[in-house]
């Protein structure tokens, strides 16, 4: 999320290319998805947006019925997921959705007055914006709740890993690599292999020839990166699909590996960087609080109400362990006078953590809401500690997670696809 604020500039420039296309498709159906639809307006605006971004990194755009089909087949997708989650009641509550936004904004080192001022410079309302990233915390949200719950990773499991599989030096190096995929259905005959196997090879012998990765991507890739040129981020081994581990490690920069056939189809590599890695270093915080619950009886305001009588109590002299032991509705920490002891960051639910954050040493704080209830919250101490051989732990338990999820994922998306009722009405993109 570093970038956002240049992956939302240009949003609203119109491409010279793409004038007619947009002033001819706008009041059609581009395609019918189950019971919903995707407008040819939806599908144009995102062309736009995406053709925006391209342009600003210098990306060649690809013949237009292959960037029209790729946007197409993502808005597809997003809306299946977006069904689903509906049908299973999921909902992103607004607080949360601006919290989200804050900390994008803090990324981008703004408060929120500056960030809003930036997407209306831009031609983006914040509702729009709000809306956007609604979507895609409620999409990951449903994948969460579809494929990452049912995958655990045990403690032995994360020892083996680090004793068997990655070396000091593998867990140090990260690699910068970019993907396509050229993906098959399940099932798929000894024609369509073949045909897919001759792709990817062109494919490579294009790139070993010297033509842009990024650009092969946005015309070629079937993958939900292929429109970010195909740019997987930086990850450690640790985190890359273990099917690329063994190609990746062997590999220099600028090195495109031979195509890697899996249940989802083909896949193409090019390490485009490679970077070490640095001690991890955090700041623990002793916190402690008094929490109000919601109920019946107790609403918002009686809440607040109850931790303000707190507070000046507090503030006449009353000690904070004992009214916490009388009055906290956290049973666990109430009996130890509110104390959580020392947190890391990320332990904490976010409005929590950052109403504690921005407390001075024995300041409180006044009431906050989280989805517990209403708390009042005290920084009693700060320390900074070396925390990399537990990060290093943490981290691999989570990148053998997250490796299952995205192999996992892929093959779920793909089925998603397959097994629902699409339409595609718009004319060019079925010729």
């Amino acid at each position: 999320m570093k970038q956002i604020i240049k992956k939302i500039t240009y949003i609203v420039l119109l491409v010279t290319a793409f004038n007619v296309i947009a002033a001819d498709y706008l009041d059609g159906i581009a395609a019918i998805v189950e019971d919903d639809i995707i407008l040819d307006s939806e599908l144009v605006s995102e062309v736009q947006t995406i053709v925006a971004r391209l342009q600003q990194q210098k990306i060649q755009l690809p013949e237009k019925e292959i960037l029209y089909k790729q946007v197409l087949e993502r808005l597809i997708v997003d809306k299946l997921q977006t069904q689903l989650a509906q049908r299973a009641g999921m909902k992103v509550s607004d607080e949360y959705v601006n919290l989200s936004i804050e900390k994008i904004a803090r990324s981008n080192r703004m408060n929120m007055e500056t960030f809003k001022a930036s997407l209306a410079e831009e031609g983006m309302s914040f509702t729009d914006f709000q809306e956007n990233v609604r979507k895609e915390i409620t999409i990951n949200q449903l994948r969460s709740r579809e494929i990452g719950a049912r995958i655990k990773i045990s403690d032995q499991a994360v020892k083996h890993y680090l004793e068997t599989t990655m070396s000091v030096a593998d867990r140090s190096v990260q690699y910068l690599v970019g993907h396509i995929l050229l993906s098959l259905p399940e099932g798929a005959d000894a024609k369509s292999i073949q045909q897919k196997t001759g792709e990817a090879n062109d494919i490579v012998q294009q790139l070993k020839s010297g033509t842009d990765f990024k650009q092969l991507s946005v015309a070629k890739s079937e993958s939900d990166t292929a429109l970010k040129g195909g740019d997987l981020g930086w990850r450690t081994l640790n985190q890359l699909p273990s099917l690329f581990v063994d190609t990746v490690k062997g590999m220099q920069k600028g090195d495109v590996a031979d195509p890697i056939r899996s249940p989802s189809g083909f896949h193409i590599l090019q390490l485009l960087d490679s970077s070490g890695n640095e001690a991890h270093i955090i700041t623990e915080t002793h916190v402690r609080h008094i929490l109000i619950k919601t109920n019946e009886l107790i609403d918002d305001n009686e809440a607040k109400k109850r931790l303000q009588s707190i507070l000046s109590r507090i503030e006449d002299g009353d000690d904070f362990a004992v009214l916490a032991k009388a009055n906290s509705k956290d049973t666990g920490s109430a009996i130890k006078g509110g104390d959580l002891s020392w947190v890391v960051p990320g332990l904490l639910v976010p409005p929590f953590e950052k109403a504690m954050n921005d407390l001075a040493l024995n300041e409180i704080s006044e009431p906050v809401q989280t989805q517990f209830g209403w708390h009042i919250i005290q920084v009693l101490a700060r320390r900074t500690k070396d925390n990399t051989e537990k990060f290093k732990f943490e981290q691999a338990r989570n990148e053998l997670r997250k490796r299952k999820i995205e192999e996992e994922t892929e093959l779920w998306l793909r089925r998603l696809r397959d097994e629902a009722y699409v339409d595609i009405r718009l004319g060019m993109l079925n010729e």
